[in-house]
């Protein structure tokens, strides 16, 4: 919470630091440009082998990358000056999306060429974010962060459908070429805009070992592992994405039904996000939230219809905006010399519990229905919730808490 007497930062006072403005700004158009290519992919790899197995394939090389980058490129932002990486990286994408957009290029070297794009993300997202504290002071921080969470979401929301429009409009090739020119142009912001770092520690070795060093990291320090565990819950909350489909065909609806309840949850977590920021909501709202964050998911298992259940849904993104306040301290408690490393294994871990959450829901749903299935995840995650958020209250209150710098 913000002190008495201090007024609370803005997104207004947060973009008024240039150098987050550069951050912010690059990170947007970076993902503006992900998402116009995630429809481009999948319209071309449709097109040319009229399957929806290797169409969905080739979506999911856009998510697999960060499961290895994470923890074991994530290092990169300790190792260099995170600016230079940051424009390295930008760079190297907007070369190889360039040869992508070409019509010549084979499918499987396409395919190719996406995973490696994709696996240089993982490093220059690690790097984006561990300069963040060195940019906002302790008061404009966790403000600074929603903005980019909630940019990030209202990217997705619009994405897919602006894309769509650009793709069809243009085609998938000139689509991946405005891709190469949005990450080129994500690496002049920041040359022009970001000072320059020393990095944060000497030696340049990629490793196996560095990446158990990060994990290591955390599971020894009791707050990191806390925060990480509820950062995780999103394995719960993440059903409905999955399920969404069949849900609206359970509950007698189809295509826009569907696509009603999947802008549900990011909706909501738009808004969340913004009543978090607004209301300053600091670290003692994170356990309560997170423990009520999957309730509303109970629901589902009465098919109450389309628009109860989007309320339903949309309740839970709102209460996920906990997720802000996790990440935001996870990043600040991280050591400055190690933050890249530990920020880039529990980015991977999150991506791998909510593809396991993903996953286990299509058979939950093949043997109860996605109803009982979605009403499942929720009282799960609420379950998972309760012994995690008595423990951080415990510690906290036993424990002197850092002071804000």
């Amino acid at each position: 919470m913000a002190a008495t007497g201090e007024r609370s930062a803005t997104f207004r006072d947060v973009l008024a630091v240039p150098e987050y403005r550069s951050l912010w700004l690059s990170g947007l158009i970076s993902r503006a440009g992900d998402q116009l290519a995630r429809v481009a992919l999948a319209v071309h790899a449709y097109g040319l082998t009229g399957s929806a197995t290797v169409t969905t394939l080739t979506y999911a090389l856009t998510f697999v990358p960060s499961l290895i980058g994470g923890p074991l490129l994530g290092g990169l932002a300790d190792r260099f000056p995170r600016r230079r990486l940051m424009i390295a990286c930008d760079v190297a994408r907007a070369l190889l999306v360039g040869i992508m957009a070409v019509p010549q290029v084979p499918f499987p070297v396409l395919c190719v060429l996406l995973f490696t794009v994709q696996l240089i993300d993982a490093p220059e997202k690690t790097a984006r974010i561990a300069t963040t504290p060195d940019v906002l002071d302790a008061r404009l921080y966790v403000t600074g962060v929603t903005l980019a969470q909630m940019t990030s979401q209202l990217t997705m929301l619009v994405g897919f459908g602006v894309g769509g429009l650009i793709v069809t409009a243009i085609g998938p090739h000139a689509a991946l070429g405005l891709n190469a020119l949005s990450f080129a142009l994500a690496a002049l912001v920041v040359a022009t805009g970001v000072k320059e770092r020393p990095a944060s520690r000497t030696g340049r070795v990629v490793s196996l070992g560095e990446m158990a060093t990060g994990v290591g990291l955390i599971i020894r320090d009791r707050r990191l592992r806390g925060l990480l565990a509820f950062a995780l819950l999103a394995t719960f909350s993440i059903a409905p994405e999955g399920l969404a489909v069949p849900y609206a065909g359970a509950l007698g609806g189809g295509t826009v039904e569907a696509g009603i309840l999947l802008c549900a949850i990011p909706a909501g977590s738009v808004v969340g996000m913004y009543l978090v920021n607004r209301l300053s909501a600091g670290l003692p709202a994170l356990a309560p939230l997170a423990v009520v964050s999957c309730l509303p998911l109970v629901v589902s298992a009465y098919g109450p219809g389309t628009a109860v259940s989007a309320a339903a849904w949309f309740l839970t993104g709102v209460l996920s905006a906990y997720q802000v306040i996790a990440n935001a301290e996870f990043v600040r408690a991280a050591p400055p010399e190690r933050r890249g490393q530990t920020v880039g294994v529990a980015a991977s871990a999150l991506t791998a519990a909510q593809g396991v959450g993903v996953l286990l829901s299509g058979p939950l749903a093949d043997l109860t229905g996605p109803p009982a299935a979605i009403a499942t995840y929720g009282l799960a995650g609420t379950i998972v919730a309760l012994p995690l958020a008595v423990t951080w209250r415990r510690r906290r209150t036993t424990v002197p808490q850092p002071q804000s710098r």
